[in-house]
């Protein structure tokens, strides 16, 4: 029986806006969702503070409602906040 190939050479799973809201900043609208602590497996850099979100730290995830003009998926464009720094988000 064949093995399946590592996961972390598979590439990255796109982020379900299942249980997402939108919101809408000076810069358009945005889909966000909440990450639990517990389900954080690596650390992120804040886009608006520059300071890091640790493992196991909850969290905002934010990408563009709608792609840029060079992105195929506007989910590729998603970015980790704390979760202070995207309510301070204009």
């Amino acid at each position: 029986m064949a093995r399946r190939p590592s996961k972390h050479l598979r590439p990255a799973r796109p982020l379900n806006a299942g249980h997402a809201t939108d919101a809408h900043k000076a810069d358009g609208r945005w889909i966000v969702r909440s990450v639990a602590g517990d389900r954080t497996t690596k650390s992120y850099t804040c886009p608006w503070c520059h300071r890091t979100i640790g493992v196991g730290q909850a969290h905002v995830v934010a990408w563009p409602d709608t792609p840029g003009w060079q992105d195929e998926r506007a989910v590729d464009n998603r970015r980790h906040f704390h979760t202070g720094c995207w309510g301070r988000k204009p």
